[in-house]
């Protein structure tokens, strides 16, 4: 970065601007397989530091081409959402105050951190349902800015369900508030006199000029963060205009979320869970059937790659159980310790977990599902308390194992978020492993939310070997191919970054594509906020940054 534009920035932001050499390093990766070193990080103090760095980028971006802000917070987006070769914005520093809690909802900060932000709204009896996996260190700024979803997503929907306002600095370095408008708010906003009224304008003629391609191309999975989502902002029979529903999951490429207001449901408190072991898929397509009607609030499996590494790695599990959770987990585990041994572990784990009013109601559904799946004898298990706590930990806590313990090679999620109708899984599923299955230098464990037909596959590769990195986009191409001729989606939760972004035209076709481009124009027309996600991406570009080392 030129030295002028440099000075500039530090002597207007009163946060910090950083470029050491290790600080360099450490913004240069997140949870993905990419490598992309920033030429500085910036920590803004609050929002008029945030609206002057912006207004610093647009004003010096058509001498520097190259110049751009991408928003950071906790840095667990495993897509490569939040990296950059220009300025990193870190919100993580001082964008971290606790939410404001209230009847049912709370306002948020992009830097808090789930876990805080859960503790407080326990505290009232109220959760955000939309909590993906890495709830433990995930931050609210990617959940809004992925549409992350979760264990939850089946019953209560997506992050995009629960975002009722969203304070925005947009590329003309003002804030505005993004909310739903109704007609004659609509109205009153395009016929603003300036960048916001023009905003408006332009995304409304948009969706109103292209409804049947728009329609079209909706996904008609459960779950979507790939691409723009247009389909929802206009609710024709309401007439409710709402570009929340385009913010959020839009991955920080339409401008920098400094807050944002976040529906609340109540916690349910009984839970009743019932554990299925299936020696192989043979019978997947059925199950799924039987139990769908029922209305699980989750429905979640992994396979037996997931199961021996929570063996192999016992106590890391067993101790977040305390010592009488630890002594259960132990006693519960032996079984599984003895299959492994013998070599009988089955190949894939459903677990499927019923929430309601009372333990009675929760044990007829149980029961009515155990009567069901009686002609397929197989083996299952009924877990409550710290029974069934030991087999969430295995599905949450599985990635983390794979990327801290397995040392002589490294996680590579880039097939990592596929979904596909529920009901195709048992044929679609088979055809994915066995693309993976051609490749000898390519380990890999399956888990997902089965209930929604979204499987996140994360190979085990040595990411130094030639043959490894020539393989991912190949795979990648394949297997998304078979994803989108059985009508899926590439990614359901965990966005489109540097890794998948190449291959929306392959998911939605080209003209999409396009009203996709106008879009960021519509927002960003300098191209000032994180480039090459969403579009423009650049596969050569994200081959080109594989990680070299851990």
């Amino acid at each position: 970065m030129k030295t002028e534009l440099l000075e500039e920035i530090k002597s207007r932001i009163d946060g910090e601007v950083e470029h050491g050499e290790e600080t360099l390093k450490e913004y240069s990766h997140d949870a993905s397989l990419f490598e992309v070193k920033p030429e500085v990080v910036v920590f803004p103090k609050d929002q008029k530091d945030v609206e002057r760095l912006v207004k610093i980028v647009a004003r010096n971006k058509q001498r520097y081409p190259a110049l751009s802000l991408t928003g950071r917070a906790a840095g667990t987006d495993m897509s490569g959402g939040p990296l950059n070769d220009s300025i990193i914005v870190e919100f993580s520093r001082y964008f971290n105050h606790l939410p404001t809690v209230q009847e049912e909802s709370a306002v948020t900060e992009p830097g808090v951190f789930y876990r805080d932000f859960e503790i407080e709204t326990l505290k009232r009896g109220l959760l955000f349902p939309s909590y993906p996996a890495s709830k433990s260190i995930c931050a609210m700024g990617g959940i809004v800015n992925n549409n992350s979803g979760g264990e939850k997503s089946l019953k209560y929907g997506k992050t995009q369900e629960y975002v009722r306002k969203i304070k925005v600095v947009l590329s003309d370095g003002n804030t505005y508030e993004v909310r739903p408008l109704n007609k004659n708010e609509l109205e009153t906003k395009t016929n603003q006199k300036d960048f916001e009224g023009e905003t408006y304008r332009k995304v409304y003629k948009l969706i109103l000029d292209n409804q049947e391609l728009i329609h079209k191309a909706k996904p008609t999975v459960h779950k979507n963060s790939a691409g723009y989502n247009l389909w929802d902002v206009w609710d024709i029979e309401s007439g409710i205009f709402d570009l929340t529903k385009l913010w959020v999951g839009a991955q920080g490429t339409l401008g920098l979320m400094l807050s944002a207001e976040i529906g609340l449901v109540p916690v349910q408190k009984n839970h009743r869970m019932v554990v299925i072991f299936l020696p192989s898929m043979d019978h997947l397509g059925e199950i799924i059937r039987k139990i769908l009607p029922l209305g699980p609030e989750s429905f979640e499996s992994y396979d037996d790659n997931t199961l021996k590494l929570a063996l192999r790695y016992f106590p890391e599990f067993a101790k977040q159980l305390g010592i009488s959770g630890m002594i259960q987990a132990g006693l519960a585990f032996l079984p599984a310790f003895v299959m492994m041994a013998l070599g009988r572990l089955p190949k894939l784990i459903l677990q499927i977990d019923f929430a309601g009013e009372t333990q009675e109601e929760l044990k007829t559904k149980v029961d009515e599902l155990l009567m069901s799946l009686k002609p397929l004898n197989l083996k299952t298990q009924v877990a409550v308390g710290d029974q069934a706590k030991k087999y969430w930990l295995v599905r949450r806590e599985s990635f983390n194992l794979l990327r801290n313990k397995i040392r002589d090679k490294h996680t590579a999620p880039f097939i990592d978020d596929f979904v596909i109708d529920p009901q195709k899984v048992q044929d679609v599923l088979p055809k994915v492993t066995s693309i993976l299955a051609e490749h000898p230098e390519f380990i890999f464990t399956v888990a997902g939310h089965v209930g929604e037909g979204n499987f996140h596959i994360i190979p085990i590769v040595d990411i130094k070997n030639p043959v490894v990195r020539t393989a991912i986009p190949e795979i990648a191409e394949r297997v998304y191919k078979v994803i989108t001729e059985n009508g899926g989606s590439i990614t359901g939760e965990h966005n489109d970054g540097l890794i998948r972004t190449p291959y929306l035209s392959q998911m939605f076709g080209e003209e999409m594509v396009k009203l996709f481009e106008q879009v960021k124009n519509i927002f960003d027309p300098q191209g000032i906020f994180n480039p090459r996600k969403k579009v423009r991406g650049d596969l050569k570009f994200a081959m080109d940054h594989l990680r070299e080392n851990w």
